[in-house]
């Protein structure tokens, strides 16, 4: 079949990627190294290159007429071998546009052979088996009316959830698994009831499987490894083509029912990872200009991942600006959680008030987003929580070790658990933060599910294929007398408490509460603590076996976080509002916020709340405040209220209390 012939002429340096109207398509590359760019199309005659006739800064650019939607392309980058350190240009690697917002194929490196194709030493045309990007059409999906349910922060439960292991096996539902699985009613019904108010989808961009992970027939299954940071990921969707339609569809239905929708997404690093791994896109555009590169032209690892991409660069930023706000604009997304956030602040040493954090501020679309970062990174000094500007919030990883080390292992004392419960003043009450600032969470994708965090003393990690060496050792975990699964009632009974303990400190705590999908049923991993590379029934949600009394409990607190106006008013903690009470109803001393062996507490929340905390695993008696006092929410019914306003409880947990004559129970 004839090739099409193809003419290009001068078109703009702006917009990046591609710029469809009725004459034709513009298309914009970066690189500030190259000395030549050449625009490939392909149809079924085959290629056809066209020099990119413009140069504006780092910018190519040209015009092609009667360029339609679906027409694949790619790229040739051209540059010398002497060019700056780092640089590998390679024409004859086809590279995918970094803008693409749609992929044709998937490379494949099951081996050393296949991989070989995507080497960038190597001197072999690939156009045969790269991936090709495809121009899309301007947006015609049918929004009708929709808007960001814009729930206050001090209002706002996240629940963190993949796309496929949410619903992959929800009973009887059609497409589960799939974007359009979030849009059945029973799941949006289910997610209403329980209470939380935002979705937190792990990454939804178009990501690729590992080459070690491609070697031992496993794959990338959470998706923090992103090929195309505009490209929906085709494998979550019912029909691969309407991949973008259908995540539309699943906003456009969480949004209707009063749900928010952010995005979990990946600016730090690229599917090209390492020295030894494949040149797709960046690497071969402008390697030195997209990563952080050593002396010595290796990358620099800041991401655990291979490479880390150096946001600061200016052509790098407006890259993922571009990206954000397109998510924003185009699919109508609520927020962001970035991953390993600190990346976004090198230069190369953290700067708090860095490029990055400056563009996010200032662009009016990203500044009313949801945005939440990961407050750290593996590099050096890479550990910042407390430290990222307005308006990001932040993962609060001492929220998590320090209540897990107060109910799970005991060890911590009242005062770390009361800072904690309070907001996490230490950290983020300055420059005019608020206690949402700090997501609290107590288990998250990457770890122990809360079931496993009481039920397993070690990772068990061997179907990872890495001798379980992979995943972190130190969890902060009590498999309460047995590893794993048990049938034992007493061992059951005391894990349920931890539990219980553990999730009534992350709804009554002041602050944004993260809930990992399933842990609000008793959802395990078998131990898996680093489940990444797992796309089975290990990390699908097993609703089969869900716990109800577990689902009742926790839909309980959350609907009491709702009504404890304190909660929701997103404000630090005074003593007019918060009155700290020992066990005989007396106010804490200091030898009680400093002694290690004080394990019970009592917290009175304007007046009208009382919180009973006890970190023993046996009886403890309460003096309670002045006042009459009516249970409103307790972890099981082993209490005993007397009249003389004492309260003995028989094990561990939060007992939360209502002065009687004010808002109604429950």
């Amino acid at each position: 079949m004839k090739t099409k012939t193809w003419r290009i002429e001068e078109g703009a340096p702006y917009p990046m990627g591609v710029s469809l109207t009725e004459e034709g398509a513009n298309f914009a590359l970066f690189s500030i190294h190259a000395e030549k760019v050449e625009l490939c199309l392909f149809d079924k005659g085959g290629e056809t290159r066209l020099e990119m006739p413009s140069r504006r800064g780092s910018v190519f650019y040209g015009f092609v007429p009667e360029v339609r939607a679906g027409q694949r392309y790619g790229f040739r980058v051209y540059g010398r071998a002497d060019a700056p350190g780092g640089s590998c240009f390679n024409p004859n690697k086809l590279l995918i546009d970094p803008y693409s917002k749609k992929i044709d194929g998937k490379p494949s490196y099951k081996d050393d052979e296949e991989m070989a194709w995507f080497r960038p030493e190597d001197g072999r045309d690939n156009a045969a088996v790269a991936p090709k990007s495809v121009v899309v059409s301007d947006d015609d999906f049918d929004w009708g009316g929709d808007c960001s349910p814009n729930h206050p922060w001090g209002r706002t439960v996240v629940y963190e959830a993949h796309v496929k292991g949410f619903t992959k096996q929800f009973p009887d539902l059609e497409h589960a698994g799939t974007y359009q699985a979030l849009t059945d009613p029973r799941v949006i019904d289910y997610l209403k009831t329980l209470g939380v108010t935002a979705v937190e989808l792990l990454p939804v961009h178009q990501h690729l499987d590992e080459y070690h992970l491609q070697k031992m027939g496993l794959s990338n299954y959470w998706g923090y490894n992103t090929y195309s940071h505009f490209a929906v990921e085709p494998s979550y969707a019912a029909d691969a083509e309407r991949a973008a339609e259908e995540l539309k569809q699943a906003v456009k239905a969480l949004h209707q029912a009063g749900l928010e929708v952010i995005l979990d997404v990946v600016y730090n690093h690229t599917a090209e990872q390492d020295e030894k791994g494949p040149m797709l896109c960046q690497r071969g555009i402008d390697n030195a200009l997209w990563y952080w590169l050593k002396p010595d032209g290796s990358y620099e690892n800041w991401s655990g991942c291979g490479n880390t991409l150096n946001i600061v660069r200016r052509d790098v930023t407006r890259w993922a600006a571009d990206s954000l706000r397109y998510w924003a604009e185009a699919f109508h997304v609520d927020g962001f959680r970035f991953d390993l956030g600190t990346v976004l602040g090198r230069e190369p040493d953290f700067q708090a008030y860095g490029r990055f954090f400056q563009v996010v501020y200032q662009d009016p679309v990203l500044a009313c987003c949801k945005l939440i970062v990961e407050a750290w990174d593996i590099g050096e000094g890479g550990y910042h929580l407390g430290n990222f500007p307005q308006p990001f919030a932040e993962w609060n990883g001492r929220f998590r070790d320090d209540m897990r080390a107060f109910w799970v292992w005991e060890s911590g004392n009242l005062g770390a658990f009361a800072e904690r419960l309070a907001g996490s003043s230490d950290i983020f009450n300055h420059s005019g933060r608020h206690p949402s600032a700090s997501i609290n969470f107590i288990t998250a994708h990457d770890g122990f599910t809360l079931r496993d965090l009481v039920s397993y003393n070690e990772k068990h990690n061997h179907a990872n294929g890495e001798d379980n060496r992979d995943g972190h050792n130190e969890n902060i975990s009590y498999n309460h007398g047995i590893e794993g699964e048990t049938e034992d009632a007493a061992i059951l009974e005391d894990r349920s408490y931890t539990v219980k303990a553990l999730l009534a400190s992350l709804f009554l705590a002041n602050g944004t509460p993260m809930l990992l999908a399933g842990d609000e049923f008793g959802n395990s991993q078998q131990g898996n603590n680093n489940s990444y590379c797992q796309d089975n029934p290990i990390t699908w949600l097993d609703w089969q076996q869900a716990d109800e009394a577990l689902q009742g409990y926790t839909r309980d607190l959350i609907r009491l976080r709702q009504e404890i106006k304190l909660l929701g008013d997103d404000v630090w903690w005074k003593q007019e509002r918060v009155r700290w009470l020992n066990i005989q109803g007396e106010p804490m001393s200091e030898l009680c916020w400093h002694n290690r062996g004080a394990k019970a507490m009592q917290i009175v929340l304007d007046d009208e709340w009382l919180l009973l905390i006890n970190a023993k695993r046996s009886q403890q008696i309460f003096n309670l405040p002045q006042g009459s006092w009516q249970i409103s929410c307790v972890p099981s019914e082993k209490f005993n209220y007397n009249a003389d306003g004492k309260l003995t409880v028989e094990h561990m947990g939060i007992w939360i209390l209502q002065r009687k004559n004010t808002s109604p129970n429950i």
